[in-house]
């Protein structure tokens, strides 16, 4: 009975990270579970995927003879290091590809998890674009419906009208669609029935950038044709507790979902760990001497304290100059990247007890700028890897939980863009700081990236991995602007600023919340 309890948690656990498997590489995965503690078989597994995930394999199935080499690696590994469960053994890395897919039913109302058995293709049809507007629109439709301030038999409570009732219907309404730009010059809002163009140059608005893409609710009347807007701002936030209560049992982070005596011993583990450390970099220009000096200054630093660092995350750029088709240096920056390699290995302790985490920025080596990046390819990082085993690789976005706590990494310049496709000034009623604007849209639009898909283009079917629900404790923001830090609605929210430029870096303490702003 254990025997087959077992088996049953290690299918589900690699099934929801994007995996299959067939019967002999499951046989050589209960093999090595036995080296573990029943209460440590989710901690075990999740070690074996994240080694996986830095193969090469060629599908998703896992067969016996890729398992086994990893396997024997990591059991090597074990042996020569008997030591008690660290916070870098802890962490759990999820790569934006294997994000489990959920679509909003709304006549279940509930959350419908999408077939994980194989890949799904990074070229879709048509109708998959559809399909990532209709999904962005039900997953704030369905929030918005269980607000006080939209729920029907609440008293004084406004009630949302669909844009197509407008024609039939007077007097002033609530709405709720995307900002859209049907025409040049004229701005349209778009629900599931209908669209009609709007007059945004009287509204009163919230604070956040309001561009095209953005799902917004907007106060008005119908005149000649056109939605007078008089008030509008965002969907408004849900507690994360809250959708937890409401949508218990997914997996919407992709981590598994441990059962609750492994929750609570999680939470006591966190309740601990108040010391452990994430130390996070932006823009890492390796082909700059400069550079690289500083960052052996921060290294050296962090080799001396008597905690070292559970995680370092190495965020691009990692080129001074874009990887284009016109850069033509890919062998001297994987010198580079080895370079590093070196350089982390000769700090011993970090080297033995941290954790090496490189995300790809906009501008990095890859098959283009589309969203979600994949990692950075194998050919440039081989002589890094080959000196620090503790490295890992992952997509932009990637996702890290440590213990309880679930974080987001995303390198992108936001701020500059959002700024720039602003269809209105933003409110300075409540703040004038442009991360802050920032931080409110994605929050209240649950998505990292709600700009125009001509201008950042998205993976239609992978859309899903840019959704930010229920919102993680913590999400990292990785900009060429300044550093800065905010918390909104629980979570906190934080930018590292350009390490390349001006030596910024953070010290954050995931347990506890704390970030440290860091300058040479």
């Amino acid at each position: 009975m254990m025997r087959g309890c077992q088996r049953r948690k290690i299918v589900n656990k690699i099934k929801t990270r994007g995996y299959d498997l067939n019967s002999g590489a499951l046989d050589k995965i209960i093999l090595f579970a036995d080296h573990f503690p029943h209460d440590s078989l989710g901690e075990a597994i999740d070690l074996l995927l994240d080694n996986l995930q830095q193969e090469s394999l060629k599908s998703s199935i896992l067969h016996a003879e890729s398992v086994q080499g990893v396997i024997s690696r990591l059991l090597g590994a074990l042996d020569a290091a008997d030591e008690p469960t660290t916070a870098a053994s802890s962490l759990v890395f999820i790569d934006a590809f294997v994000v489990p897919k959920y679509r909003y039913d709304a006549v279940k109302k509930k959350f419908i998890i999408e077939d994980t058995s194989s890949p799904l293709p990074v070229h879709a049809e048509a109708s998959a674009k559809t399909e990532l507007y209709r999904e962005r629109f039900m997953l704030l439709w369905q929030k918005v419906s269980r607000s006080e301030y939209f729920s029907r038999p609440a008293f004084g409570s406004s009630e949302i009208s669909p844009i197509q009732s407008l024609l039939f219907q007077m007097g002033r309404k609530w709405v709720m669609g995307l900002i859209s730009q049907l025409e040049d010059g004229h701005i349209y809002l778009e629900d599931l029935s209908a669209s009609v163009e709007i007059d945004l140059s009287k509204a009163k608005i919230t604070t956040g950038f309001f561009t095209e893409n953005t799902i917004i609710l907007a106060e008005g009347e119908m005149h000649n044709g056109i939605f007078q807007v008089i008030t509008c701002g965002f969907p408004p936030l849900e507690d994360r507790n809250r959708t937890l209560r409401t949508h218990s049992g997914y997996d919407f982070f992709g981590a598994g979902m441990p059962p609750k005596e492994d929750m609570i011993r999680l939470a006591d583990l966190e309740r601990q760990a108040v010391n452990d450390t994430f130390v996070i970099l932006s823009d890492i220009w390796l082909d700059d001497e400069e550079v690289l000096r500083k960052l052996e200054t921060v290294l050296d630093g962090f080799e001396s304290v008597e905690i070292v660092p559970c995680l370092f995350v190495f965020m691009g750029n990692f080129c001074s100059r874009p990887c284009n088709l016109s850069f033509g240096s890919y062998s001297s920056l994987r010198q580079q990247f080895g370079k590093l390699g070196r350089m982390i290995g000769n700090h011993q302790r970090l080297k033995e007890n941290s954790r090496f985490l490189f995300i790809p920025g906009p501008d990095d080596a890859g098959p283009s700028t589309v969203l979600p990046r994949c990692r950075l390819p194998n050919y440039l990082t081989q002589e890094l890897r080959d000196v620090i085993p503790n490295a890992v690789f992952l997509s932009n976005p990637c996702r890290v939980k440590l213990y309880n706590q679930e974080i987001v990494f995303f390198r992108q310049d936001l701020v500059y863009k959002m700024r720039r496709l602003c269809l209105m000034t933003p409110s300075s009623e409540e703040t004038d700081d442009p991360f802050q604007h920032l931080v409110s849209t994605i929050t209240h639009q649950s998505h990292l990236c709600p700009l125009p898909l001509m201008l950042q283009p998205i993976i239609w079917n992978y859309d899903h991995c840019l959704r930010l629900y229920p919102t993680p404790h913590t999400i990292v923001l990785g900009d060429k602007s300044e550093q800065k830090v905010f918390k909104l609605g629980g979570t906190t929210f934080f930018n590292p600023g350009s390490f390349s430029t001006d030596r910024t870096f953070v010290a954050y303490r995931p347990c506890t919340q704390q970030v440290e702003l860091s300058a040479l």
